[in-house]
């Protein structure tokens, strides 16, 4: 399974990492019953996320057809994408079979078509916005068969263990997450301190 994480400037980087990290352990981990590969996909060689925490890209403007997953993130930067003719046009590239997005990457999905008809989650503050493209829902992560999508910020994991399930099975999804020492469904995941 080849897998494309797009970057691009003014992301949010727990967008990104946050489902990076759970999906690349099923190659680290050798969870995978088929070979899992990715690449970071950009616009440019350097991206520069929110913070000024930076990323190098493996592919810089490259089409993202042949890729079986792709994934985009959100942030400030979701907000120029969406109107930059010369970007969408390379996210319509994108023939893969299943689309993710986390947070305001939904709204990058919608400007380049492919939430038509479908229903999609975004970020509890860019709801309006969403709603110009498709249905919106306030679920943590909306799956519509195609294209998955996920609401805020820290959804990102949730996402990335989502399709870690999607794409192999509960038992993968229960290793990943012990291994992440994600709280795994525990209301809040709360300790004493």
């Amino acid at each position: 399974m080849r897998t494309a994480f797009v970057a691009f400037d003014e992301m949010t980087a727990l967008d990104f990492v946050g489902a990076f990290d759970p999906l690349t352990r099923l190659d680290t981990m050798d969870l995978a019953p088929f070979p899992f590969e990715w690449d970071v996909c950009a616009p440019t060689e350097t991206v520069t996320a929110t913070a000024g925490l930076r990323f190098e890209a493996d592919r810089v403007g490259e089409p993202l057809d042949g890729y079986d997953l792709v994934v985009v993130p959100g942030g400030a930067g979701t907000r120029t994408l969406q109107a930059d003719k010369h970007f969408l046009a390379w996210l319509e590239t994108a023939d893969a079979d299943l689309l993710a997005s986390v947070c305001t990457g939904s709204l990058l999905l919608g400007a380049a078509g492919f939430l038509e008809e479908k229903t999609a989650t975004t970020h509890p503050g860019a709801t309006e916005e969403l709603a110009a493209y498709c249905e919106v829902s306030s679920d943590r992560v909306v799956d519509e068969g195609d294209v998955v999508t996920a609401r805020g910020v820290t959804s990102a994991l949730d996402l990335g263990l989502y399709l870690v399930e999607r794409l192999t099975d509960a038992e993968t999804r229960a290793a990943v997450a012990e291994q992440m020492d994600y709280p795994n469904g525990e209301e809040g995941g709360r300790s004493a301190l």
